[in-house]
């Protein structure tokens, strides 16, 4: 018994001065590794009478598990002492700048609707949004188009091969027209809103893709007139683009859902290879660019939505999204909106709080 106690008394006392890790690891193997002396000890055991074993057995157990705690707490005091000694070396120095971090961008087709909203809610315009879903006579009938207009055809718009239930085709709408429809049968008028969205259209090259975004705008009130229609677009063009002289020129055209029908054309000029919008069109180093749809809302449309045309009057217009986008921001090819590269995202997008005011400037 007084050999096995100053067995475990040597023991505790040599692995409480252990100064450091290899010392300690030292001391377990010499303890109770293959050849160590705990070890010999419980092998010896096995040559014993019972009567010994039952005497000195429990005493080599009590040594083992004394020396395998004595281990444990002193690896644990050596691991805490190794670890404050690393922290007080890795001292931060706050004063470092921190690294960069990888840093997100708003798309400009984002950020352009962000524009738009701003500039027509100062008009007095809210946003109407409806289904990419929608049924023929949404997006056709209602709007005057007859069944025998080309853009009905299958090479020019998608179509699902289902009805809905009043069986009426079923279609990826190709303007935000079914948008107007929609707020007239479901809004009394006066009416001002704006309908951007995705639309699509079977077609593909350097400035159409089969999926764009479309902003129109829709007035319907009593008394509107053409003047009313012209002097929107010009107060909003202003507004987006940022100068004050932009000069519009209203060409006749035909649109089955306007009566009249104008195209609108702006002036601009060629900087560096970059259409620039500004300036009068026939003015030396000036033309003209074809922008913008608009008209005088046709007096069947009105009917179709269960106003009285006699009563109710307005206009509507329509322009492409990314088409603002790329004159106002330089861009020279649709199809780079929808590659998802992290490069023109980069170069082309906008930061998270650069948010659009009439008050701090549209172009943030």
């Amino acid at each position: 018994m007084s050999d096995i106690q100053a067995i475990q008394t040597r023991l505790v006392d040599d692995i409480a001065a252990a100064g450091d890790l290899d010392a300690l690891e030292a001391l377990r193997v010499a303890a109770l590794g293959k050849a160590g002396s705990i070890t010999a000890l419980l092998k010896s055991l096995g040559g014993m009478t019972p009567d010994e074993r039952q005497a000195q057995g429990p005493q080599i157990h009590t040594l083992r598990e004394a020396v395998t705690a004595a281990l444990a707490n002193r690896k644990a005091a050596l691991d805490a002492a190794a670890l404050d000694i690393k922290l007080a070396a890795e001292a931060i120095d706050m004063s470092l700048p921190a690294d960069a971090a990888p840093r997100g961008s708003v798309h400009p087709v984002s950020q352009v609707m962000d524009e738009l909203a701003e500039i027509f809610a100062d008009m007095g315009f809210a946003v109407a949004t409806g289904p990419e879903i929608e049924d023929d006579w949404r997006n056709f009938t209602a709007l005057n188009i007859p069944e025998t207009h080309p853009a009905r055809a299958m090479h020019d718009t998608f179509y699902f091969p289902d009805t809905d239930a009043e069986g009426r085709a079923m279609l990826l709408r190709t303007h935000t027209s079914p948008v107007q429809i929609r707020t007239m049968m479901s809004q009394e008028p006066p009416i001002r809103i704006i309908a951007p969205g995705r639309v699509y259209r079977s077609d593909s090259d350097a400035t159409h893709t089969p999926m764009f975004h479309q902003v129109e705008g829709l007035v319907i009130d009593r008394g509107i007139h053409m003047g009313h229609l012209k002097w929107t677009l010009e107060t909003f063009l202003k507004a987006y683009f940022e100068r004050d002289d932009i000069v519009l020129r209203l060409r006749p055209s035909y649109f089955p859902f306007t009566e009249p029908s104008a195209e609108v054309d702006v002036g601009y000029k060629q900087e560096k290879g970059r259409r620039i919008v500004g300036g009068h069109g026939d003015d030396d180093g000036h033309a003209w660019m074809e922008l913008l749809g608009s008209g005088m809302v046709n007096r069947r449309v009105i009917a179709n939505c269960g106003l009285d045309p006699d009563e109710w009057q307005g206009f509507a217009f329509g322009v492409g999204v990314d088409r603002l986008a790329m004159l106002k921001y330089g861009m020279d090819d649709l199809r780079a909106f929808f590659d998802g590269d992290l490069r023109w995202l980069s170069h082309y997008g906008f930061g998270a709080l650069s948010v659009p005011t009439l008050s701090g400037g549209i172009s943030a």
